[in-house]
């Protein structure tokens, strides 16, 4: 990498880390909203979390959670935030736990029936992850039909809620809200006719909407500063958009990436990142300064778990359990290795150590540098994990879910015992 490519990016990252951590009570030790502290996959670091736990080893707590969701933990100050959805009641809530010991401190019905989880066997009606300014909690919910924003105050109390557009439901609808400057962007693409929109922090009021084609997406908006800008981008409907995330004008957008996308976009602070994986699997990068030039492209099935980019390089799991570097400004292959199993959820990096979980419940732990992939460690906790790991404070948060018997949800809190 160039020195005055690495100067951007490292600006960048300042930049990015600058916006989310907006609020004076959000620090590097929470993780406030979807991929963390700078929406990346990024945890904060120094942090050195424990690469080996069991059920045994390294757990500081374990709590049942009711309901069920794939929404992965948000971590701010003493409490933990997550969304769950009850599948016969069809009603959907926010949990908030105590950061240090796990209990339920309340539960926020939001809607109290109507909740939809579309016609993938494995979609929650709880998909979405929390967000928060360090004032207010924003959550996204398909419901009745629609899919509606809600904020909440830190006691639980509903502040406010909008209802974004209306929605046909195909797979299901996971876009997290995405935090900007008083903002809060939410994304509802669905073979309808969605919308990308950006709504008052504080009131809910639509500040701006811009109309989507109508086909079935499911990737959350990222803010991401490249070529020198702050730019709202997202994959998905056969299009790259990037949007200014004040207003919602168009600052460019190209043919490309595929029909369905679920990652949510990553940058180098030169090109940015999208893959999707229907109806055919395909990995690009494209430079964000708008003049639509694709850097390159692979036909690399990463369509669930989003990417990681980080220093020049560009890290991925794919859905079929292959962990991946290319350099991300020529895309070639430094290495390629077999971890096992299926992945939905989102790899996690903290220093040079990669986390992600399969399917099954299975988090593998492998040093990833340009040089080389290193397995440190294969940990099992339940036997079942679509939410994202979250790394914060040196601990980890997994939630997962046991199937032996009736499926019941539960979040781990691993740890160094003593610290």
């Amino acid at each position: 990498m160039t020195r005055p490519a690495l100067f951007r990016q490292l600006l960048a990252a300042a930049l990015t880390m600058a916006s989310v951590l907006q609020a004076a009570s959000l620090t590097s030790a929470d993780w406030p909203a979807w991929r963390g502290p700078t929406r990346d996959g990024l945890a904060a670091p120094g942090q050195n979390p424990p690469t080996e736990w069991s059920e045994t080893q390294n757990i500081l707590w374990k709590v049942p959670l009711p309901g069920r969701g794939h929404s992965s933990p948000t971590v701010v100050g003493e409490c933990i935030y997550l969304a769950t959805a009850d599948p016969v009641k069809r009603a959907q809530s926010v949990l908030c736990l105590d950061r240090q010991t796990g209990k339920l401190v309340w539960q926020t019905e939001v809607h109290a029936a109507n909740a939809e989880t579309g016609k993938h066997a494995n979609s929650t009606a709880a998909s979405s992850t929390v967000a928060c300014d360090g004032e207010r909690l924003f959550i996204n919910f398909l419901n009745g039909g629609a899919v509606h924003t809600s904020a909440l105050d830190l006691s639980g109390k509903l502040l406010w809620q909008r209802k974004v557009c209306d929605f046909i439901a195909h797979q299901g609808f996971a876009s997290s809200p995405v935090l900007h400057a008083g903002l809060v962007l939410v994304s509802a693409d669905h073979r309808g006719g969605g919308v990308i929109a950006g709504l008052s922090q504080k009131t809910g009021e639509p500040i701006w909407s811009v109309s989507r084609p109508k086909v079935a997406n499911y990737t959350t908006p990222a803010i991401v500063q490249a070529a020198g800008r702050t730019q709202a981008v997202l994959a998905g409907v056969n299009l790259l958009t990037s949007l200014d995330p004040l207003t919602g004008k168009k600052l460019w957008e190209i043919d490309g990436s595929t029909e369905e996308c679920v990652v949510t976009m990553v940058t180098d602070g030169e090109r940015v990142f999208a893959s999707g994986g229907y109806p055919k699997n395909h990995t690009l990068a494209v430079l964000a300064d708008g003049s639509g030039k694709v850097a390159w492209q692979n036909p690399a099935r990463v369509y669930v778990p989003s990417m990681i980019a980080k220093a020049g390089h560009l890290f991925a799991v794919m859905d079929a359990g292959v962990a991946v570097c290319w350099k991300s400004d020529t895309g070639e292959e430094l290495w390629k290795e077999r971890l096992g199993g299926d992945f939905f959820a989102s790899p996690v990096m903290v220093d040079d150590r990669i986390y992600a979980s399969n399917v099954n419940g299975k988090t593998f732990v492998f040093t990833a540098t340009p040089k080389e992939f290193k397995l440190l460690a294969q940990n099992q906790l339940g036997e079942e994990a679509f939410a994202s790991p979250v790394i914060c404070g040196g601990r980890i948060y997994l939630r997962v879910a046991l199937k032996s018997e009736s499926r019941k949800e539960y979040l781990y809190c691993v740890g160094a015992l003593g610290k």
